[in-house]
């Protein structure tokens, strides 16, 4: 990081936060502070909605995610268009109908309060939690790259979003996200652009994707019921629209975003905008994680991406053996060379081959030098992250990019880290306003109900710290945001089509239903992890979805037959 770093990074965002806080000053009542005062258009609404979801998670892990697995990733948001056009037609015309705050809302017009109270705390539980991942997400790896202090991190992070959400609400999100995203796909454009520059000369863009094939990274469908294979066509297809129904229905992080809108159209075009845009989004930032692999064919990658892990290693009793693998790694570096070489020239098969198997042989090593980095953490009482997937794209980052573009695209992964936790802290604050605290007060002014906002604004923005600087990192982090959401998703999700579609179904049948699915869905992830059984994350929001319907729709066939049988 040199002063023209420095420049770019801390000026881009202040501008942002000081541009949010000017142009959503003069909030005085709740329909402003907690809808925007209805003034969003099409474009801000779904520019909003995309940096709602795309948080610095996205842009550190899924590169990172590529590198390692190929394009197979993007198949977990082939559900998304079909969500979008289900959103459209049945939950946006119900909301706009009904001029709900929030989603819950609905729930005690169609059922009772108890189902809207229960239903809005298990949103703040699973939100509130990600909250804390969205800002530890990026300081945990700053930190370790850059040397920068994690509990400071996480707390700048959080201080500078609480600033602008807080002053201005729903609208200083919305209109603050706009410009984000812009930073962004600016920087994720140019970051791309720089990668295919430096490839070798002769390395083509077409033939960096030959490259990329013959070592299995472009392989984007899978077709098989394979359940060790967690990212397939069917699960995308089923358990993602089931998870982008429940969350851009039902996640009062994304439904406050176009109920911000002028009108129902302008909610619908929004929406379907997003829809259109953000699977070739997220396939283009697989790509860059494709090209980052490329480009590390031709330039010597470390053992291991995370600069803390590699120094705690080479610090311990099993430095030496770290040593030869990375001796190993060197000369599987220099095999691969003449074999590409011959790829591009020829479209050499048994080259290819050959290719993949020294790559085979390098994801071995570092699969070794993990364990042993493990080990070293244990010996030294250090917990090191050994998993080093989050920290590939800002290796390339750091170590490859001219000075003021390391400071753009730091201000790209602070970016999108501030653009969704503002989201989820507004969500978090007109939840808990309106569902929890309005319902169960006495009548308030406006005046009052926007200073109680603000209050639970600033709140769960010092909760969303709290978790941040406790949290600890998983396998990859877009993974764990993904299964936070999954274990509660299906259950929330079960209750609204319950609502929809179910109409002799009442309340205190869905209550309950709701209350066995959330145990029966905690527990069927427990079993699996514990590998008792085998059933991935993604399929927990199709699985208790139809729980929660079956067990509702039983309980009130008895309750019904009992009424029946006492008549």
């Amino acid at each position: 990081m040199q002063t023209l770093d420095w420049i770019v990074l801390i000026s881009t965002l202040l501008l942002i936060v000081a541009y949010g806080t000017y142009q959503s000053r003069g909030s005085k009542n709740v329909k402003d502070y907690l809808k925007g005062g209805n003034t969003s258009k099409w474009w801000t609404i779904g520019l909003s909605v995309m940096a709602t979801q795309a948080s610095a998670i996205t842009f550190l892990s899924t590169p990172g995610q590529a590198f390692n697995d190929g394009m197979g990733f993007v198949q977990f948001y082939f559900g998304l268009p079909i969500a979008m056009v289900v959103i459209c037609m049945v939950f946006i015309p119900l909301y706009h109908k009904l001029k709900v705050y929030t989603a819950y809302e609905f729930l005690e017009n169609r059922f009772d309060l108890k189902t809207r109270t229960l239903t809005a705390i298990l949103f703040l539980i699973q939100r509130g939690l990600a909250a804390g991942i969205t800002i530890f997400a990026p300081a945990i790896i700053l930190s370790a790259v850059l040397g920068w202090n994690l509990l400071l991190l996480n707390v700048i992070i959080g201080v500078l979003v609480i600033i602008y959400t807080v002053s201005g609400g729903t609208k200083a999100v919305n209109v603050t996200q706009k410009h984000q995203m812009i930073v962004i796909f600016t920087g994720m454009i140019i970051a791309f652009v720089l990668i295919i520059s430096k490839l070798p000369a002769d390395i083509t863009f077409s033939k960096a994707l030959d490259i990329a094939g013959a070592n299995g990274k472009m392989q984007v469908l899978d077709f098989s019921f394979d359940f060790d294979n967690r990212y397939t066509v069917w699960s995308g297809l089923i358990g993602g629209t089931f998870l982008m129904l429940s969350y851009f229905g039902t996640d009062q992080s994304q439904v406050q975003r176009y109920l911000s809108g002028k009108s129902l159209k302008e909610m619908q075009i929004g929406m379907m905008f997003n829809g259109l845009l953000k699977v070739p989004m997220q396939f283009f930032i697989l790509m860059v994680g494709v090209m980052v692999f490329v480009f590390y064919q031709f330039n010597q990658a470390p053992v291991n991406f995370n600069p803390t892990a590699t120094e705690v290693v080479l610090n311990s009793e099993y430095a030496e053996e770290y040593k030869s693998i990375q001796n190993q790694q060197q000369l599987i570096f220099e095999d691969k060379q003449t074999l590409i070489s011959a790829l591009v020239n020829s479209n050499d098969e048994n080259a290819s081959k050959a290719i993949a198997s020294l790559n085979v042989l390098n994801d071995k090593l570092r699969a070794d030098a993990r364990v042993l980095i493990e080990k070293a953490g244990d010996a030294q009482n250090l917990k090191v992250e050994s998993n080093d997937k989050d920290y590939v794209f800002i290796h390339f980052i750091l170590n490859n990019l001219p000075r003021g573009l390391i400071g753009l695209l730091l201000a790209v992964i602070l970016s999108a880290a501030m653009s969704s936790t503002s989201s989820e802290l507004n969500a978090l604050a007109s939840t808990t306003t309106m569902d929890l605290y309005k319902r169960n007060t006495a009548e308030k002014s406006d005046t009052e109900m926007v200073k109680a906002s603000r209050w639970f604004t600033l709140g769960w923005g010092i909760v969303a710290i709290g978790v941040a600087c406790v949290a600890n990192l998983a396998e990859n982090l877009i993974q764990l945001v993904n299964i936070i959401g999954s274990i509660f998703y299906g259950n929330v999700l079960g209750i609204f089509l319950l609502g929809f579609f179910f109409k002799f179904v009442k309340g205190n049948a869905v209550f309950t239903a709701a209350l066995i699915t959330q145990v029966l869905v905690i527990a069927l992830f427990l079993l699996n992890e514990y590998e008792i059984i085998n059933l991935p994350f993604l399929w927990l929001n199709f699985v208790g979805c139809v729980i929660v319907i079956g067990i509702a729709c039983l309980i009130q066939s008895i309750n019904r037959n009992n009424t029946y049988s006492q008549v």
